[in-house]
Formats: structure tokens, sequence, C-alpha cells
């Protein structure tokens, strides 16, 4: 699966609009059945590990769905840098999969460890959602990337609302069959993330990563740069604007700035961090997406708990159900809009834009008291903030680095995302408890406020491989 990318190309030069527009449908669809592979499988996650070790534990294996999504991002975008986007998401999912067989097992044996293992290895269903976003944008037109990475996040709205719909028939279905009570939906989401493996591994072609990469080879020998095979992955850049617009490219080209030439051998988070540390786009990139996650499960997590505290049991489910629906569609079903205004605004202005929504939901839901109109409100809000700071950040980091290593970056960025998400949600139960929810809200803002200073930091003109 290997190419040689610094081998003189031939053939004629592939229509790149063809390509993405069938990428985009592509991913579009797997988006939408990888999405509900993984909502189908969380919205009785916690019930099924509490009637397996006990409530005291049924937080402690949600998370492990969350750290193995994290942790997974890393050989996965190993396999990424090497061997394009179609393998990687592919055995992202097939992880995934065998995770949601572990959890079946689990649930038939009783055995604590192996359900444990297994919502470990459920995250890489998503993981793979998470990297098809960026999947989106190898071959995306600069002016037009944050709109294709935002219908990307979109489409996982619709996984995410239909999911918890199909739980209840999957588990009426598979225990017609012998399965554990609550076991169901986890078999259905290991057929879902097969069916998008075997979708993604059918249909994905060409690789829309590599084909970035041979397009940058080729206008770099148009150019007549060097293309010696200890190039550094460097060595073509298009210049980009310091705000982290969009950027500008020549020949016709689906420009990205920087554009690597080749895969280096050691593309791995020691060079994504290392290219990171010096790009301050980048880390403003990484920053948004981290800053943005944290802020929001650290809020979303302890929302369900401040609804018990002033609201019979006979309504909380029924509360918490309509809360978190429209938090939900806070975060995903604007996205589009969100993509736009990151295209026509520039990618600095969105994440500011996102970081004001953050507080202002901190503000309206830590005062909101018992008022659950107003803390509906202010979760909205939440989800909007979330999406700027998500679809925005992704999108400049994605433009920032070289294609080198730019699947080693994302992945370091989902990675950092990742354990922030669930770091957050660890901490916000012990300020839940000891300090109350305005507190945690009032943290939750002050987490974000380093991320203004940030992007309004002045950064250096010119091509971000000269920055630093």
């Amino acid at each position: 699966m290997a190419t040689d990318l610094t081998a003189p190309r031939t053939d004629a030069r592939p229509d790149v609009a063809s390509i993405q527009r069938r990428t985009l449908r592509l991913l579009f669809t797997t988006q939408i059945i990888g999405g509900v592979g993984v909502t189908i499988g969380i919205a009785v996650g916690a019930l099924l590990a509490a009637r397996i070790a006990g409530t005291a534990v049924a937080g402690v294996a949600q998370s492990a769905g969350v750290v193995g999504a994290a942790l997974l991002a890393v050989p996965v975008t190993r396999i990424m840098a090497r061997h394009g986007r179609r393998p990687g998401l592919v055995v992202a999912y097939a992880v995934g999969a065998v995770g949601g067989v572990l959890v079946v097992l689990a649930a038939a044996t009783r055995w604590v460890p192996l359900l444990f293992l297994g919502m470990l290895l459920f995250g890489g269903g998503t993981a793979a959602n998470l990297q098809a976003r960026y999947t989106a944008v190898d071959l995306a037109e600069p002016a037009r990337r944050g709109r294709q990475l935002s219908l990307i996040v979109w489409a996982t709205t619709i996984g995410a609302v239909a999911a918890p719909n199909f739980a209840a028939l999957a588990d009426r279905v598979t225990t017609g069959w012998g399965l554990p009570p609550l076991a169901g939906p986890f078999a259905f989401s290991a057929v879902a993330f097969v069916l998008a493996a075997v979708v993604l591994l059918g249909l994905l072609r060409p690789d829309p990563l590599l084909t970035a990469r041979r397009l940058a080879a080729a206008d770099a020998q148009a150019a007549d740069l060097p293309l010696a095979a200890d190039a550094p992955a460097t060595a073509v850049a298009a210049e980009a604007p310091a705000d982290g617009g969009p950027a500008l490219g020549g020949g016709g080209a689906p420009a990205a700035a920087p554009v690597g030439v080749r895969a280096p051998r050691g593309a791995g988070m020691r060079a994504a961090w290392s290219v990171v540390r010096g790009r301050p786009a980048a880390r403003l990139g990484i920053a948004a997406v981290a800053v943005g996650h944290l802020v929001m499960v650290a809020v979303m997590a302890m929302t369900p708990v401040r609804l018990g505290e002033s609201h019979a049991d006979a309504d909380v489910l029924r509360l918490v159900g309509i809360v978190l629906s429209l938090h939900i569609a806070g975060m995903y079903a604007f996205s589009p809009v969100v993509g736009w205004l990151t295209d026509r605004l520039g990618r600095r202005a969105v994440i500011l834009g996102g970081v004001g929504l953050l507080l202002a939901a901190c503000a309206v839901a830590g005062t909101a008291g018992h008022h659950t109109p107003r803390l509906s409100v202010g979760l909205v809000l939440l989800g909007l903030g979330w999406s700027g700071t998500m679809v925005a950040g992704s999108t400049l980091l994605s433009e920032s680095v070289p294609a080198g290593v730019r699947p080693s970056v994302q992945g370091l960025s989902d990675l950092i995302m990742g354990l922030a998400g669930a770091g957050a949600a660890v901490v916000s139960g012990f300020v839940m408890q000891f300090a109350g929810y305005p507190v945690l809200t009032l943290l939750a803002a002050v987490a974000a406020v380093p991320l203004v200073a940030l992007a309004l930091r002045p950064v250096p003109t010119g091509a971000p491989d000269e920055e630093g």
C-alpha cells in the first residue's frame, strides 16, 4: 500500500474536483453509519456497566471509550501518514467492531476486565469519525475547507439523533436471540462499524491524502524544486495569511499551506509535536479544539446531576433527554453555518466567536439556578461554542502543517482533545460535589480565557514553514 511519492508521474493530472465530490459523498454516508454505531452503544453503555460492575464504576467504563478514542488516534494516524486515509479509517472502524463484540461477551460472562477492554477498543469508532473530518479537507479548495469539513461534522447529527431510538429495538431483537439485556446495541454497533469499514475499503479510491501528495510532488517538479530522497517534508509551501485564512496556491492545484512532497519515515507523534511547536497557527488550532472540548465536557457532564438536584426522579430522565438533545443540536446542527463563517470571516475570528459563546454559556448555565429553560439556553450556547472551536480549529490546523506530517499532527490533536475531555469529566465530578455547579461553570470559563490571548497574538507573515 506504500506509494513512491518522489517518482515522476507520467499520467494526466487527476480531476481533483470530481475526486473531492466523491470523497465527500462517501464520507457523509459512512459518518452517518459510524455515528449510529457510536451513539447506539453509548446510549446504553453506562447502564450495562452499572449492571455488570456496579454503579460506582459505570462512569469509569464510559470514560474508557473516550480514552480509547484518544489513544487509538496515535496508531491510526501513523498508518495514515505512511499508507493513506483509507487503511487508517478501516483499521479504526475494525478495532471499534472488535470492541463492540468484546462488550457483548463481557455482558454474557459478566467479566469486568473484558468490559473495560471492550469499551477501550470501542473508542475506535469515535476515532474513525473524528479522523473523517480531516479526510474531507485533503483535496478541498482553500476557500471551501471550512464548509466541507463542517459538512462531515454535521453528518454526525443524523446518527446521533437516530441511534438512541434504535437502542430499544436492538435490545428487543437480540434478547430473542439469547443475548443478555443491553448487549444488543453493542452487537448492532459492531455491525455498523464493519459496514462502514467495508464501504471505505472498497470505495475510497483514489486515496485523498496520497492524491494530494502526488499533486504536490508534481507541482514541485514543475517548479524545478529538489525532490531528493532526504528532502524535508516542508520543501513546498503555499503562502498563507497570518490570520489563518485561506491559503493561496498556484497552478490550479488544491493549494494547502504548507504541502509536503513526501511522507517522512519518522512522521510520528514526536515529529508532529516538533512541527506544532514551530507554528503558531498550528498551536492555536490544537488549543482551540482541546480547550473547546474541555469546557464543553466539563459543563455538559454535570448538567444531568444539576437537573437531578431540583426535579423529582420521575421527571429527571425526561428533562435530561430534552436538555441534552438541545445541546447536541447546538453542537452539530449548525456546523455548516459555522463552516461557511470560517471560510468567509477567517479561522481566528470564528475561534474567538466560539470562545465568546463558551463564556456566555458558562455565564447563563451557572446563573440559571433551578430554572430549566435558562439552563437549556446555556447548553445550546455551549454546543454552538464547541462547534466554532472544533470546526475553525480543525480547519486551521489542517492547513498549517506539511502534508507529510499532517495525519500525525491531526492525531496529536485528537489525542490531546480526548485526554482533555476525559480529564474534564473526572475533575468536574469532584468540583460538583465539593463546590457546586456555579463554581464548575466559573472554572470552565476561566479555562477558556487563555485561548482568547492565543488567538489575538500576532504571528509573523509569510508561509507557515518560515514561522517561529
